[in-house]
């Protein structure tokens, strides 16, 4: 039986908790772990070895996360680079994918996501949903507090109990916004 080698990551993160959370569950999986905190750091990596895989924040403190991925795909254009980002754009996307990711995975995301998006390095998902921006929590809320009244011919107090809420709290949000 042979044995085969374990996958190599490297996570460049300035969130010292959450590099140590991720890493922990990488290793859990087998990955062989490093972490960086920056650019300079991940240059002192890069000169040690190479890594089969990347995840890369894409703001790191004053420096960005592009940098990095041009530099790891720079070192190796074969390696998996995942971006990471609580700041998601299309512009950031599309320039982090230039510069050699092969994903951009908004935050909060776990190892199951991260390995899910290595997985589809290649692209090609055709089944991959096409939705509009979503919506926030308020917006949401709003809506449903809408179907809501409209399936109770707009009878606040059947409203207000099929929700699981008290009337008067009920009046208040209907007093902040103009019932449909």
């Amino acid at each position: 039986m042979t044995q085969t080698q374990a996958p190599t990551l490297v996570i460049v993160e300035d969130d010292q908790v959450f590099a140590r959370t991720l890493r922990r569950s990488f290793e859990r999986r087998g990955y062989t772990v490093s972490v960086a905190n920056g650019p300079d750091e991940l240059a002192v990596l890069l000169a040690a070895g190479g890594f089969g895989h990347a995840v890369v924040d894409l703001k790191l403190g004053t420096a960005s996360g592009l940098e990095c991925v041009q530099t790891l795909h720079a070192h190796d254009p074969a390696m998996l680079i995942v971006v990471l980002t609580g700041f998601a754009s299309i512009s950031t996307a599309v320039e982090a994918i230039k510069l050699g990711a092969c994903h951009y995975l908004a935050k909060p995301a776990n190892t199951d996501d991260i390995e899910a998006a290595f997985g589809k390095a290649g692209g090609g998902d055709t089944s991959a949903p096409i939705s509009a921006r979503p919506s926030s929590i308020k917006t949401v809320e709003w809506e449903h507090i809408n179907e809501a009244l409209a399936a109770t011919g707009f009878n606040i107090s059947e409203t207000a109990r099929r929700l699981g809420m008290h009337r008067r709290t009920l009046a208040r949000k209907l007093e902040k916004r103009q019932v449909n």
